[in-house]
């Protein structure tokens, strides 16, 4: 009896044993979370996106037309690229140019053009952004083309010289253009009014004028003067040779210093008028007047005998 009963207990603990693998099989922490914990699983991480490529540099061609008349300028052009800074900063020059039509190759950024036909400018802001560009400026100038006359003669191109003004307010003489402009030089101007002085010789034969420029037109002018020269000579008797080494002053009836020159026979050219000559030698000194007669180049000669 105690046999099966025995047998009976280790049949029921086998039994039971058989149910314990199937509750094993349930996630220990179910009751705890509510349920099964998720697989683990790989993700990438969350990069910011990729920045656009730079903008690579572009070229940039320019010419330069005459504002009116539309002709291209071809010569006597000086370009310059100034790139513009945003501190503040004075824009800087990056390139430059005499070429009439110039190519730059420039960086992505913002710039000024110029160009200078001489005393005429004309410029433009250009936005580079990597892509080719073609820009004409327009230029607002003309020219003058000066000669000096007396009479119906030419004054030989060594012996005149000009001098352009700008007049400001009634000063007709307010800024200086530039000086020392010779016979048929060609001088290019913004449009506009000018005072023109011309100087024969080194003395007082000056002659002034206004002249206007027009955009596209060169305005010839020859100013007249009504002056002469003369040879100053101090001679024992007229027609005889003259001294060397004499010092000379050319003075107005009033007693102002219009010249003043040493030689044996200085030439000057003196404008149309009444003079006083004193001629210095050996400690001598000799005085004579003249008249000076527009066109009338002659000797003047001062005659040394004492009294």
């Amino acid at each position: 009896m105690r046999t099966r009963l025995a047998a009976m207990a280790l049949a029921i603990l086998v039994t039971g044993s058989a149910l314990v693998p199937a509750r094993a099989q349930q996630d220990p922490l179910q009751n705890r979370l509510g349920g099964p914990l998720p697989s683990p699983s790989i993700t990438t991480p969350n990069l910011p996106p990729a920045l656009p490529s730079a903008e690579p540099d572009a070229p940039l061609s320019l010419s330069a037309l005459l504002s009116g008349p539309g002709i291209p300028l071809r010569q006597g052009l000086a370009w310059r690229i100034y790139e513009e800074a945003n501190d503040g900063v004075r824009p800087s020059i990056v390139a430059r140019s005499t070429e009439a039509e110039p190519r730059f190759v420039l960086a992505p950024g913002t710039y000024t053009a110029t160009v200078a036909y001489g005393f005429a400018s004309a410029s433009k802001r250009i936005v580079m952004a990597g892509q080719p560009i073609t820009e004409t400026l327009r230029v607002a100038a003309g020219a003058l083309k000066l000669s000096g006359a007396v009479g119906d003669q030419k004054i030989p191109p060594g012996e005149v010289s000009f001098s352009v003004f700008v007049p400001v307010g009634t000063n007709s003489e307010g800024r200086l253009v530039r000086g020392g402009i010779k016979t048929g030089e060609l001088l290019r101007l913004p449009e506009g009014t000018y005072h023109v002085v011309s100087i024969y010789g080194e003395s007082n034969a000056i002659q002034r004028a206004d002249l206007r420029v027009e955009n596209g037109k060169v305005t010839e002018a020859t100013l007249n003067h009504r002056a002469a020269t003369v040879t100053l000579k101090l001679v024992a008797a007229p027609g005889a040779e003259a001294f060397a080494g004499t010092a000379f002053s050319v003075l107005t009836p009033g007693g102002d210093t219009i010249r003043e020159a040493i030689g044996a026979f200085p030439q000057v050219t003196l404008a149309e008028g009444d003079y006083v000559l004193i001629a210095r030698h050996d400690g001598q000194v000799y005085t004579r007047e003249f008249k000076v007669e527009s066109g009338l180049d002659r000797d003047i000669e001062v005659v040394a005998k004492s009294g």
